[in-house]
């Protein structure tokens, strides 16, 4: 490759468009090109810097250049001569100025990097060009040296043309690298989802095939009793059979015994027997006694083949049997699948009804505990206007809630028309700021209508808050649970506690704080690092509240800690959960991790959780175990809002072990 002479910095950004797109080297005619412009260029920056400064009379070894030094020609390092004026020369002071040559190209130097951009990409290689005109400045001066130098700067130049192209080639194989694991992450999470998916299905089956099986096994068992019952039966008849083979075969021996005594007989009695030829009767009596053994035989043939087949008669009487029996059975099982499935209905009735139950005997203890005694609304015509008619057409159908609310409203009513105008109460400081007006204001005389929907948008800014009821009066319970174990701590009754007592009432209300949150709170209440645990504290100003409501910083930062409390809480379900917030979670698995992060939750809290995480009356929670509870899913961002804005708080520490 010819050598190339350095760039100016602006050439140095249009050229790399001429490059060709394949990585190859540089067309020869376009290296010409480029050649003959930096030559150019060059030539033009040397005539524009020749009257700045000049090498012809500057150059020297500084810096142990001196006035009378000589240049050696022809000596080697390692000679005599060569050791004694390098002796010569070490003796001589440093302490000389730099050759102007070098201070101009040093400050050339720095005036071109100064002039630089760089805030462009290509920062780096812009940083280069000042120092490749350096170094081609050297290259021109120094004849001797210039076929060195431009060797050595063309191998650097091929060297980072070579680096440049390949860095370009590799640049759309990290775009694809970052493509592709883009695509794999996306398949992956893909493949997890629907993995999550047939491991549910397979369970499902799995459960349907248990049951399957199970029902199949009893069916098996109950056809075994048949069976073993039926075989018991069949020996018992062939038993019996057998008895009624024999005594048939008994029977008709003394049957043919009896005939032949009575032809014997028979013959001895007959009178005309005797008249007859002797030979006749005996040829006749031979021939009788050989029918006889072949009649014998015969019998006996008969028997050995027939002997053990039961009567057409009998066996049709059986396969009668058999048939009524297997119908009997048929109609038992059809009757007890039908029980079962009565059975498992009422099953399921008795515990809708035990729930039932339950929840009404709760709803009665509470109704026996705020109940009070009803009242003798009778009392009432007098004062409401229009007598005991117009209260009689007012109450009718009405039970004591509704009656209190209009007996309200008859009374506010009648106060309220009474009055067009209220005087104002002026901007006095005791004033509520709300109440601050000079003047006269107008009576409105809202309508029961006006004050629902005055209610209705307190309601909704309440809820645009995400805070539910529980919220407020949970706090509320807390601030009167503290000022009431003060109270017990102020035990001469003076309004006044010491330091101490403050902090043990404080941990004995919250045994899960940490040690910087009580004094955090004890600061609040006029604490400092450097007094006495014996100083006394005017308790009761820590719950006061001024003219607008406002509460003590004490109270504030209880509701701070509070706030913050409730988000490491939810956050550490999150991370023991393990899922993205537009990812499900299920009720089993939510229920778990939940007992994992906080042990000490009882089943009661546990289930108020998930009612509200999952929009589910507690009395329609499922148990826990019971596969029904697979389906109901909810994505883990709807959870954590709703939790968000009920009373959650931790009920113990982590690290102790759950409650049975």
């Amino acid at each position: 490759m010819a050598f190339q002479k350095p760039r100016s910095s602006s050439f140095a950004t249009t050229s790399r468009t001429h490059m060709r797109p394949s990585g190859g080297t540089i067309d020869d005619s376009f290296l010409t090109e480029i050649k003959n412009t930096q030559n150019r260029k060059l030539s033009q920056k040397q005539k524009t810097l020749s009257c700045q400064f000049s090498i012809g009379d500057q150059l020297s070894p500084w810096p142990t250049y001196t006035t009378d030094q000589t240049i050696l020609h022809n000596r080697k390092p390692c000679s005599h001569d060569y050791r004694k004026r390098a002796g010569s020369w070490q003796k001589q002071p440093l302490g000389i100025t730099k050759p102007r040559y070098l201070e101009q190209l040093e400050n050339y130097l720095r005036k071109e990097l100064l002039l630089l951009d760089l805030s462009t990409d290509s920062t780096q290689e812009l940083r280069l060009q000042p120092y490749r005109e350096i170094f081609d400045f050297f290259i021109e001066d120094f004849k001797t040296y210039k076929p060195l130098l431009s060797s050595i700067k063309n191998a650097y130049e091929v060297m980072l043309a070579y680096q440049r192209e390949k860095i370009r080639a590799l640049e759309p194989l990290k775009a694809k690298l970052v493509t592709v694991n883009e695509d794999c992450n996306e398949r992956i999470l893909a493949m997890r989802a629907e993995e999550r998916y047939e491991i549910s299905l397979l369970k499902r089956e799995k459960m349907n095939l248990l049951k399957l099986i199970d029902k199949k096994n009893e069916e098996k068992i109950s056809l075994q009793s048949e069976v073993s019952k039926l075989r018991k039966n069949l020996a018992e008849e062939y038993l019996r059979y057998l008895s009624e083979r024999d005594a048939r075969k008994i029977l008709i021996a003394d049957l043919n015994e009896l005939r032949y005594q009575r032809e014997d007989m028979s013959l001895a009695q007959s009178p005309g027997i005797w008249g007859e030829d002797p030979v006749k009767l005996t040829l006749a009596l031979k021939m009788a006694r050989q029918d006889l053994t072949r009649t014998q035989m015969e019998l006996n043939t008969m028997k050995a083949n027939f002997g053990d087949v039961v009567p057409r008669r009998d066996f049709e009487m059986q396969e009668k049997t058999n048939k009524d029996l297997q119908e009997q059975l048929d109609s038992l099982r059809s009757d007890y699948e039908e029980v079962c499935k009565e059975h498992e209905i009422l099953l399921q009735l008795h515990m809708t009804t035990l729930k039932e139950r339950d929840q009404f005997h709760s709803e009665l203890q509470e109704i026996q505990r705020t109940s009070t005694p009803r009242p003798d609304w009778s009392k009432c015509e007098d004062v409401v206007a229009g007598g005991p008619d117009r209260w009689q057409k007012l109450a009718e159908g009405k039970n004591s809630d509704q009656l209190v609310d209009v007996l309200l409203e008859e009374i506010g009513e009648g106060l309220l028309r009474e009055k067009d105008f209220f005087p104002g109460l002026g901007y006095g400081e005791a004033i509520p700021p709300f109440l601050r007006y000079d003047g006269f204001v107008e009576n409105k005389k809202p309508s029961k209508k006006d004050v629902i929907n005055l209610l209705k948008d307190a309601w909704k800014q309440r809820l645009v808050e995400e805070r539910s009821e529980s919220v407020y009066i949970k706090q509320k319970e807390t601030v009167a649970q503290l000022l009431k174990e003060m109270t017990n701590a102020d035990s001469q009754n003076e309004g006044v506690i010491t330091m101490e007592n403050l902090s043990t009432v404080l941990k004995s209300n919250f045994p899960f704080k940490k040690e910087e949150k009580i004094q955090e709170l004890m600061e609040e209440g006029g604490w400092h690092p450097n007094s006495s645990n014996a100083d006394l504290l005017n308790y009761r100003s820590l719950f006061i509240e001024d003219e607008e409501g406002q509460s003590m910083p004490f109270v504030q930062k209880l509701w701070e800690q509070y706030v913050d409390e409730k988000d490491e809480y939810l956050q550490e379900l999150k991370q023991e959960l393990g899922l993205e917030l537009y990812d499900e979670v299920t009720l089993p698995r939510l229920r778990e991790a939940l007992m994992n992060i906080d042990p000490g939750l009882d089943k009661q809290t546990l289930n108020g959780y998930l009612s509200r995480a999952f929009q589910l009356p507690m009395t329609e929670l499922p148990e826990e175990g019971e596969e029904k509870e697979e389906g109901i899913v909810v994505r883990l961002k709807i959870a954590l809002e709703r939790l968000q804005m009920t009373d959650i708080r931790r009920m113990g520490s982590r690290e102790q072990e759950p409650t049975s």
